[in-house]
């Protein structure tokens, strides 16, 4: 029993940091209450901080790429117990996390800058929206499991661990990837776009499109035919979307958001400056 309980309080303590670095992130993205930003003045010569901001996210996309794919687990869970699997991913990435905020280099500069009242409203109002619907997300899919705290709930009371149905509720019907949706919203809906802010959301947008490929691939294993139907028929990110865009292939995809996504930095900074 003791074992029990010591494994629950393992993974109630890394969900309580992982929560805590999620609230910092809101702060740390959105330039506010928190000591260290993503923006403000350049404190290193531009190329030493490009490379240092750059190091610190392709850290934590290997981090939270690597870890979180099958052939890892399998060997993971050799040394640490299956049921702290998951709450170990979660101290992990939120480490990651802690150390680029910790060492994250503002770059200065301005790509766009809002300042009319009610544009500044809309952008933080998106911006707003995105850290929301990140939440909501993965209490639809159901947030104790994600985080993994039902493993270690289920540990505790001596029952085993049963993997959750697939299902599609709430905006889940209109896109595949909610979440990620709600990272873009988080990631570029900003007032004032420097030179970090946008290293930080192109790479981030590279990342999530690159991960969402490694992660449908773990989910057509788990889930079969029905993870294939649901694919062919819900759009990954853009709700709406003409399937002759799906059709034309993840990777092209993937440029074309990506290009678009630099496109509206240029096109941002024209209008806005």
């Amino acid at each position: 029993m003791l074992k029990r309980i010591a494994f629950f309080a393992y993974g109630v303590v890394c969900y309580a940091i992982f929560f805590g670095t999620f609230l910092y992130a809101i702060g740390f993205i959105g330039g506010f209450v928190v000591p260290t930003t993503l923006d403000g003045p350049a404190t290193v010569p531009l190329a030493k901080g490009i490379a240092i901001d750059a190091g610190l996210l392709g850290l934590f996309a290997v981090q939270h790429s690597v870890m979180a794919r099958r052939w890892f687990k399998q060997r993971w869970t050799r040394i640490v117990p299956p049921a702290l699997e998951r709450s170990t991913y979660v101290l992990v990435s939120s480490l990651a996390l802690i150390v680029l905020f910790w060492q994250w280099r503002p770059l200065g500069g301005l790509v766009w800058s809002v300042t009319d009242p009610i544009g500044r409203a809309v952008l933080l109002s998106l911006f707003a929206f995105g850290w929301t619907l990140v939440l909501v997300a993965t209490f639809l899919i159901n947030h104790f499991d994600l985080f993994g705290l039902r493993q270690v709930w289920l540990f505790l009371r001596g029952k085993p661990y049963t993997m959750l149905k697939f299902g599609t509720p709430g905006p889940y019907r209109l896109v595949r990837h909610p979440l990620y949706a709600g990272w873009f919203f988080a990631f570029w809906m900003t007032p004032s776009m420097t030179y970090a802010h946008l290293l930080f959301a192109v790479a981030t947008a590279a990342y999530i499109l690159v991960a969402i490929q490694f992660e449908e691939r773990d989910l057509i294993r788990e889930h079969g035919a029905g993870y294939e139907e649901y694919r062919r028929r819900v759009p990954m990110l853009i709700p709406f979307t003409r399937r002759k865009l799906a059709r034309a292939g993840a990777a092209a995809v993937a440029v074309f958001l990506v290009k678009g996504l630099v496109w509206l930095a240029i096109a941002g900074a024209a209008l806005w400056r």
